[in-house]
């Protein structure tokens, strides 16, 4: 969370005061030192920013570092800080998400509804596919700079900017008319959300060891719980008409100005690093800073450049395999989150009816998502429950395309059903394990910062292509639930292949710090005291 030097770019309005620090050993001092205090005492002056968009000062963050070196702290105060950091900071993640959730997936709500298709001109297949597949240039393009505009400015201005952008899209729905102006919302959409994915996992980075993100993650970056609320929303909101406005739009209005409200809370609640937080004593702030230290030392100033982190990860295997499992299971993610009420509506019931029945398969798909999430951390292993999620999707898409044509008969349509639900808990349960399987697989935090960007951005060039998967509605989407099943089966093979090779790697790192002397140890850990360690550093233990 500290580097050793401010950023140069911010205004010399924080320092820490040397004098004192040249004051020798006492009582008060050494009191200070193990209280996690010291060294934050000795900073002066009142952080300024010239404008939005410069950095913070990184004095502060020097001086949290440097005080969680020497504070001396309990678990049951660990637990604490913790309890402080969920309060906060993960309580206005999940709102954030949720919001967002609403607002990337009520198209497909809308789309089971006459009125909406007749206004944007969505006629046929081939135009529905089109209009989702557009949303997904915006991340191409743009993932990977967010990321460092994120890094720069801080996570609170940056996605102040992403919900507030991505809210004023979605409420822009309500009086925009023909395809035309759907394509470019969606684009605007797109473009909103960009950064916004991927930042939250390096951001919660900050705040939670390696062992505890996949259940933060689970609890706030997943489509189940927001996707069983939408589809109660919409079930309500599509009926109300007026004079003024018709059902869908009010699935858009009520759904966007939330997400502006949160904007707003966004800016004004969220810290944009661990050490500017207000909602920590200076002892907590150490005792925050000093756990993850213990962990994987995080850092929020300093490290790779953005074309450094870039240039290490595209010559990492490991990005590349994680890609591959990502992008994989995401064709499934980029499409049942659009198509569930369509799929649904397939199987004969009413448009109104297909929206509350989306609500159960995510109420189930959540408790997988948790349970899953919760026995990853528990076991630190995400490998083999990576490869459990894809095969339990898998078996869904493979009942869905054996079923897609054996008619109408109450045994099959309960099949179908019962597939969906298979398909959205394993689908929804592997982004968690996925991404904090990448957060703890690449270090230093600029190269993991810039690593799961690109995961995620190579990753939603593949969802362009994702929605023309289900080219053949004629059939109940028969070849596109087979490509899905294949694609899953894809996403099992490469995270079977990265388990297999970061436990050989640990194996054989293992072997190589043993074989080190003690002399060669030390001089090691004194040059790394108050940096990360690399991912190539043998000492680097790699989560499996």
């Amino acid at each position: 969370m500290a580097s050793t030097q401010p950023s140069s770019s911010s205004p010399a309005s924080v320092r820490i005061d040397e004098e004192k620090l040249e004051d020798g050993p006492s009582p008060a001092r050494d009191s200070a030192l193990s209280d996690g205090t010291f060294y934050q005492l000795q900073v002066s002056g009142k952080p300024v920013r010239k404008h939005f968009f410069s950095p913070p000062d990184g004095t502060l963050a020097e001086a949290v570092n440097r005080d969680a070196d020497n504070v001396q702290f309990t678990d049951v105060e660990e637990k604490a800080v913790r309890r402080k950091i969920d309060l906060r900071v993960l309580s206005l993640v999940v709102a954030s998400y949720i919001f967002n959730q609403f607002d990337r997936t009520n198209i497909g709500n809308a789309h089971v509804l006459k009125a909406f298709n007749d206004n944007f001109g969505v006629t046929n297949n081939n135009k529905w596919t089109l209009a989702l597949s557009i949303f997904y240039v915006g991340y191409c393009l743009l993932e990977m700079p967010a990321n460092v505009l994120q890094r720069h400015i801080g996570a609170n201005r940056f996605f102040f900017l992403s919900l507030l952008f991505w809210g004023i899209s979605s409420l822009s729905f309500v009086y925009a008319k023909g395809y035309a102006g759907l394509l470019v919302l969606r684009v605007l959409l797109g473009i909103g959300e960009a950064g916004y994915y991927a930042g939250m996992i390096y951001y919660l980075s900050f705040w939670y060891k390696r062992s505890e993100l996949a259940l933060r993650i689970s609890l706030c970056m997943t489509g189940t719980l927001p996707g069983a609320i939408g589809g109660l929303l919409a079930f309500g909101l599509v009926r109300i008409e007026t004079p003024v406005l018709t059902g869908w739009q009010f699935l858009f209005l009520i759904e966007a100005i939330p997400t502006i409200i949160m904007a707003f809370m966004i800016l004004l609640f969220l810290p944009s690093f661990p050490f500017s937080n207000s909602f920590l004593t200076p002892r907590e702030k150490a005792i925050a800073q000093a756990r993850l230290n213990r962990d994987h030392r995080p850092q929020s100033h300093g490290g790779m450049t953005g074309w450094q982190g870039f240039k290490a990860i595209v010559n990492d295997l490991h990005a590349w395999l994680l890609m591959i499992v990502y992008a994989s299971f995401n064709v499934g993610v980029a499409t049942i989150s659009y198509f569930l009420p369509t799929l649904i509506n397939e199987l004969g019931f009413t448009p109104l009816a297909s929206q509350g029945l989306t609500v159960a398969p995510y109420a189930a798909g959540w408790f997988m998502v948790i349970f899953q999430a919760l026995h990853s951390d528990r076991t630190r292993d995400r490998g083999y429950h990576i490869m459990l999620s894809t095969a339990v999707s898998c078996v869904g898409y493979i009942v869905l395309a054996a079923l897609a044509t054996r008619g109408t008969s109450t045994s099959t349509i309960g099949g179908r059903y019962f597939a969906l639900f298979l398909v959205v808990g394993g689908n929804y349960s592997l982004f968690p394990l996925v991404m904090s399987w990448a957060a703890n697989v690449f270090s230093p935090t600029s190269k993991r910062g810039v690593g799961t960007a690109f995961i995620v951005s190579i990753s939603n060039c593949v969802s362009i292509a994702s929605p023309q998967i289900y080219f053949d509605p004629e059939d109940n989407f028969q070849n596109g639930h087979a490509i899905a099943a294949g694609c899953l089966f894809a996403s099992f093979l490469a995270a079977f292949v990265l388990r297999t090779r970061l436990a050989s790697m640990n194996r054989r790192n293992a072997e190589k710090v043993r074989a080190m002397s003690e002399s060669e140890r030390d001089e090691k850990a004194a040059a790394t005291e108050h940096q990360e360690v690399y991912d190539n550093d043998p000492r680097y233990v790699f989560m499996t």
